[in-house]
């Protein structure tokens, strides 16, 4: 069973009466309803014993013990509920935890501009988009993760300037390539009025600056890719910003725009937000009748919005300002607009970082050093290059849970120290727990059949926060909050590690062993599926 399916089955005892709101988790009991400080505000404690009362006279299998504790009820799982959820993880597998929804989600996330390697400031954006991306596949949802290439920005046009001037280094890293370019010629300096004639030349289709950037912009995101690899994140779209002109959206846009009573033509043309609050205007294009970025985005999102059920962007804070009015011009003209997860920045310890003055740690020497401390405290392999493995395994679960552990809203800093503490709520806690699971069932994996008897307290908690999977996700896709997931993972890790402490396994009676077998079986099928929608690996052994 799922913990979704035991929450619908106390609404349904109340005939409507008592909605999804009423109900929460509680230290108290398993669920409790808070339905009577809604439904009688005067007295809810007289309330709730008419709502517990109501309860006791229906009959569920899925309901054990109910009981009325001052303005709440208290609902507590049956045996059948604990033992029909072992066998339902273990008859579906993997496919346990899924939601059943349909649609098309578009999700855009990272979209750093290809003038350099990406940061830690990137890598927060594109953790929290891989995960949200992986938990709506995982609801059913058929997911495109986008990467929005901005190759018509003036940093691109810079860095091909500084390409022509400097040459690019071929033995490096492309984005590391691009980025030596790109600094030098920002130190250096350069002519503005070179620039613009080059994102002229660009935007008009010149088809020799059109293979010229197309070059640069490629070779960049070839190392970006390299290292969003080595976090385990995959795009499954790369949509470039130039595609909107060159087919037709921008023009479009335009048509559509010009219709507002917000929509000025001067030299250059602009949407006056002045009456929603907004004391500036949104330029569209130049005086030269060039488009501006945010004309661009707004076809890109129309495109969206046309294709697509649900629009998801992740983005920094210093974007949020820019997301409200693009998202306000969509909802002007009709379009659908997107959701919007803001994030604040990461830093680390060193502080913050720049791109333009070449003043950054970048994401692969962020990584590269998480794994030389993984290697130092690896405790496991049989060889130096298992050794290795499972050190990378562990720092890139290392950095992918840290970062996502705290709220986007939250600014935080990344402490290697911290996130590679075995002891601690990290990712490595996580992922021993799998790896003591994991040789419980190397040396017994017979999980079936078994019977349900007395139940130890530490295997109850264990079974219901199992089947709390589906609960997660929905609640992950309902709020676009990764940390959500990242809680559950601990509370799971920690609940199977108390079992583990509490419980004998391989020493118990057969036909105990058997049921407390399955329940390792079936811990490894959540905790497995848990793992792979946060993008960290399953390890056998550490």
């Amino acid at each position: 069973m799922t913990f979704r399916e035991f929450m619908e089955e106390i609404i349904e005892i109340y005939d409507g009466e008592v909605s999804r709101a009423d109900l929460e988790e509680s230290k108290f009991a398993d669920i409790a309803c808070r339905a009577a400080f809604r439904l009688e505000e005067r007295n809810p404690v007289r309330k709730a014993e008419e709502l517990a009362e109501k309860a006791k006279e229906k009959k569920s299998d899925l309901i054990g013990r109910i009981e009325q504790k001052g303005p709440y009820v208290n609902f507590f799982v049956s045996d059948k509920f604990l033992e029909q959820t072992i066998h339902r993880i273990l008859d579906e597998g993997e496919r346990y935890g899924s939601l059943g929804r349909k649609g098309k989600v578009i999700i855009e996330h990272t979209s750093a501009n290809p003038d350099g390697p990406l940061h830690i400031g990137h890598i927060r954006n594109s953790i929290i988009g891989d995960i949200i991306s992986r938990v709506f596949r995982k609801a059913g949802y058929d997911v495109s993760s986008e990467y929005y290439v901005n190759d018509m920005g003036k940093q691109i046009a810079v860095a091909v300037l500084g390409a022509r001037r400097y040459g690019i280094d071929r033995g490096k890293k492309g984005d590391f390539a691009v980025s030596e370019a790109y600094v030098r010629i920002n130190r250096e300096g350069f002519d503005e009025r070179e620039v613009e004639e080059l994102m002229l030349r660009y935007e008009n289709g010149d088809p020799d600056t059109v293979e010229e950037f197309r070059k640069i912009v490629d070779l960049s995101l070839s190392g970006i890719r390299e290292t969003l690899e080595r976090l385990n994140i995959e795009h499954d779209i790369f949509v470039w910003e130039s595609e909107f002109l060159r087919n037709g959206y921008v023009e479009k846009t335009i048509q559509r725009l010009s219709a507002l009573e917000e929509f000025v033509r001067d030299d250059a043309t602009y949407i006056d937000l002045k009456k929603h609050g907004y004391d500036k205007e949104v330029f569209l294009t130049r005086s030269n009748g060039t488009s501006l970025y945010i004309l661009r985005d707004i076809a890109h999102h129309i495109w969206k919005g046309e294709n697509y059920d649900r629009v998801i962007n992740v983005l920094g804070a210093d974007h949020k300002l820019y997301a409200e009015m693009m998202t306000l011009i969509l909802s002007l003209i009709g379009a659908k607009p997107p959701e919007n997860v803001i994030f604040e920045f990461v830093t680390l310890p060193e502080g913050s970082m720049s791109t333009r003055k070449g003043e950054f740690i970048s994401a692969d020497e962020l990584i590269e050093r998480v794994e030389q401390k993984a290697m130092e405290l690896s405790r496991s392999g049989d060889s130096e290059d298992e050794r290795k493995n499972i050190a990378r395994a562990v720092a890139t679960g290392a950095i992918r849970f840290d970062i996502a552990r705290v709220s986007p809203e939250k600014p935080t800093v990344f402490n290697w120290q911290n996130a590679l503490d075995f002891e601690k709520q990290t990712a490595p806690y996580i992922q021993y727990s799998y790896a003591r699971a994991r040789s419980i069932l190397r040396k017994i994996n017979n999980a079936r059949p078994f019977q349900i008897r007395d139940v130890h307290p530490a295997e109850r908690a264990l079974i219901l926060e199992m089947s709390k999977l589906s609960y997660i996700v929905e609640r992950v896709i309902d709020t676009l909050r990764p940390n959500i997931l990242t809680s559950y993972a601990l509370s799971l890790a920690t609940a199977f590690n108390n079992f583990y402490r509490d419980v004998p396994v391989l020493r118990a009676d057969e036909s105990v062993r058997k049921f407390r077998v399955g329940l390792v079986k079936a811990f490894t099928l959540v905790m497995g599926e848990t793992m792979k929608l946060l993008g960290i690996q399953t390890l056998e052994r550490m």
